[in-house]
């Protein structure tokens, strides 16, 4: 099992987080975690980048909504950028495809 890792940078439209590992049950809580600690202001745009998530079960699609609930509340906007195949066809599969902003890069997520 790799253990989960996040990065955050700030970019001028809001921050980008970047998932690397498993988000999974045993790490999805780091997740909502980091996101309690990120301020985010109206219009700002809050950017996941998953390229480099290797694995994500229904703990981390949990977590991912949690994100967007946690953008919402403040009045910014959600995108996640290079979702891998397997996560981005659960999404497809549970309609979370049409809630989410999907990015094949962070460059166009944040520039969107």
């Amino acid at each position: 099992m790799n253990p989960l890792d996040l990065t955050v940078r700030d970019t001028p439209n809001g921050p980008v987080v970047e998932v690397i590992g498993e988000l999974d049950y045993d790490t999805a809580e780091a997740l909502r975690d980091l996101l309690q600690t990120l301020p985010l202001e109206r219009g700002q745009r809050l950017v996941l980048e998953l390229a480099r998530m290797e694995f994500c079960d229904s703990s981390g699609i949990s977590a991912l909504i949690a994100a967007r609930n946690h953008a919402q509340s403040a009045g910014a906007d959600i995108a996640l950028a290079a979702v891998p195949a397997n996560t981005l066809r659960v999404l497809r599969v549970v309609g979370l495809d049409q809630v989410f902003a999907l990015h094949p890069d962070t460059e166009s997520a944040i520039g969107a």
